[in-house]
């Protein structure tokens, strides 16, 4: 008897299966690559935005050095005497570097805190290749170099993550509660968030990095304040709410309407800034 080869639906089910299984391959080898989009180079001096910062360099519990910028509170009048004040630590989400946060540590700075501003590993001029575990390293380091400052207030430092860099603060939060924590564009998990790129694939069993925040959320102990665009085409608002509605009180949810994921409305546009100040001051932060 002459054996058949498979049908037309047969052939294509198995193109298809090859196609995906390749692309899985693809992923599987290079995704962090398809996460992570440093702008690698030279970063700008932090006194071309504002005379009065600093640039820094924070050290990793595995021993890289990280370019930082730190834009202290301009603090009291000259001649009186300043008192440690309320302070931000920013988490960057998974583009470019420090200098695109810019617009948004001026306008903290403006509002009296004092800010800093970091590259992840593999960002900017830094050493290493970004990882979860590597950023949860890097935003320690931050945070361990924020709170050596005398003039920074350790009960009064705010987290702000933005995007990825949510994932990366709420983790930091877990280990070193902060006295309020902002998530802007925040994600439930990157497995949830690559689905809305890539529906068809088993993202839940090729990723390297996770970033579990809807399975972490739960055990914060900071309040808690998310951001979100009403358009935003990377991260969907409805996986910001979600991950609200799993976090304990008090919280509180804003969405920006006709906003997108890079919009600057989402960096430091007026009601951004307005709704996070507001939120500190009624958490005495400010």
């Amino acid at each position: 008897m002459t054996r058949r080869g498979p049908g037309k639906r047969g052939l294509a089910f198995v193109i298809v299966a090859l196609m995906l299984g390749g692309l899985a391959a693809t992923l599987w080898g290079q995704q962090r690559r398809l996460i992570y989009f440093p702008t690698r180079g030279p970063v700008p001096s932090v006194t071309t935005i504002a005379r009065d910062a600093q640039d820094v360099v924070l050290e990793t519990a595995d021993g890289l050095r990280l370019g930082a910028w730190y834009l202290p509170s301009r603090g009291p009048r000259p001649g009186t005497r300043a008192s440690p004040g309320p302070a931000i630590l920013v988490c960057n989400g998974n583009g470019g570097d420090r200098s695109g946060r810019a617009p948004l540590a001026l306008a903290l700075q403006r509002a009296g805190f004092s800010v800093l501003l970091f590259d992840y590993r593999g960002y900017g001029e830094n050493p290493g290749k970004p990882t979860e575990e590597g950023l949860a390293l890097d935003a320690a380091a931050a945070r361990a170099w924020l709170v050596a400052r005398p003039e920074v207030d350790p009960k009064r430092l705010v987290y702000f993550g933005e995007s990825l860099g949510g994932a990366v603060s709420l983790r930091l939060a877990l280990e070193h509660p902060p006295a309020a924590l902002v998530l802007r564009s925040p994600f439930t998990s990157l497995a949830d968030a690559g689905r809305v790129h890539y529906p068809y694939l088993p993202l839940h069993l090729l990723l390297l990095d996770r970033y579990p925040s809807i399975d972490r959320i739960a055990a914060l102990r900071a309040p808690l304040l998310v951001i979100a665009g009403d358009r935003d085409s990377v991260v969907p608002d409805t996986l910001s709410r979600r991950l609200f509605d799993a976090a304990p009180e008090p919280k509180k949810f804003v969405l920006i309407a006709d906003a997108d994921h890079n919009d600057r409305e989402l960096l430091d546009g007026t009601e951004l800034i307005g709704e996070t100040l507001k939120f500190l001051r009624e958490h005495s932060v400010l």
